[in-house]
C-alpha cells in the first residue's frame, strides 16, 4: 500500500472536515466510546475490533489514547480500508469483509475483544441482519468486554423534538455545503475517484455497491436496546446522545 502513503494524511484529514460537517459533535462521541473502552479494561492496553471502520477514525484515535492497543480495523470498502491501511501503516490489522454475510468472523485475527466499535455506519444494514450481527459480535468478545455502537437512533420519547433538531442540523449543513466551507459525501466522493491512485478503489467500490448502499434504516434507540438484550448481554444502556444520535452500549 505504499502508493498511497504520501497522501494519507491529506485524504484522512480531507475525510474527517467531511464527516465532522455532518457530525459537529463526532470527537465527543468518540471520546465518550473510548472513554467506556478505559473503564472495562482498566488500565490493561485493550484489544479492539473497529468494526465498519471505513478509514481507521476509531483505530487512530484509539492508538492516539492507548499507544499498546491491538487493534483490527475491519470494513469493505477499498478506498477507504486503502486510506486507513496507509494512515495506521502497520499499528492495526486491517481486515476485508462483509457484514451482510454471516461468515465475516472468520477474516478476524483474534476471536476475543474488549471491545468492538463502530460509528455511523449499521444504519445500512436491514433489520433482521443488525440484530443477528448483535448476536454474532457477542460471540467475539471477551466475558465483560463491551460493544458500543453510536449512529442515528432517534429518541422515540421525543419524537418531535428530534424532528426539529434534524431539520436544523440539516439546514447548517446545506448552507456550509452551498457557501463551499465543507465537502459534502457526494463531493467527497467525486474527489477521490479524480485521484490517480484512489480512483481504481472508488471503481472497485461502485462494483461492491451497484446502487449504492441499502436504504438507510434508522429505528429509535428503544429498538437498539430491545436488540441488543435479545442478543444476550448481560447490560445494556445508552452511552451518549446527540440530537438525533445515540451510541448504545452493551456488555457480554
Amino acid at each position: 500500500m505504499s502508493p498511497y502513503l504520501s497522501d494519507a494524511a491529506a485524504w484522512q484529514e480531507s475525510w474527517d472536515r467531511q464527516q465532522e460537517a455532518y457530525l459537529p459533535d463526532r470527537e465527543h462521541r468518540f471520546s465518550t466510546m473510548l472513554d467506556a473502552v478505559d473503564a472495562v479494561t482498566d488500565g490493561v492496553p485493550p484489544r479492539v475490533l473497529d468494526l465498519a471502520g471505513g478509514t481507521g477514525t476509531i483505530s487512530l484515535r484509539t492508538l492516539a489514547r492507548f499507544p499498546d492497543a491491538e487493534v483490527t480495523v475491519l470494513d469493505l470498502d477499498p478506498a477507504l480500508l486503502a486510506i486507513a491501511e496507509a494512515s495506521l501503516a502497520g499499528r492495526a490489522t486491517v481486515v476485508t469483509a462483509d457484514l451482510g454475510h454471516v461468515d465475516w468472523m472468520a477474516a478476524l485475527p483474534h476471536r476475543a475483544y474488549d471491545a468492538v466499535l463502530t460509528a455511523t455506519a449499521l444504519h445500512w444494514l436491514p433489520a433482521d441482519r443488525l440484530a443477528r450481527l448483535y448476536t454474532e459480535i457477542r460471540e467475539v468478545l471477551r466475558p465483560d468486554g463491551i460493544l458500543v455502537n453510536a449512529d442515528h437512533m432517534p429518541d422515540d420519547a421525543l419524537p418531535e423534538l428530534t424532528k426539529r433538531l434534524a431539520a436544523r442540523a440539516h439546514a447548517r449543513r446545506a448552507a456550509r455545503y452551498a457557501a463551499g466551507a465543507a465537502l459534502s459525501w457526494s463531493q467527497w466522493w467525486e474527489r477521490a475517484g479524480e485521484d490517480p491512485v484512489l480512483a481504481p478503489l472508488v471503481e472497485r467500490r461502485h462494483a461492491i455497491y451497484p446502487a449504492g448502499h441499502s436504504p438507510e434504516w434508522t429505528p429509535p434507540v428503544s429498538w437498539h436496546l430491545a436488540a441488543l438484550t435479545d442478543a444476550g448481554y448481560h447490560e445494556v444502556g445508552t452511552l451518549w446522545r446527540g440530537g438525533a444520535d445515540a451510541a448504545v452500549v452493551a456488555l457480554r
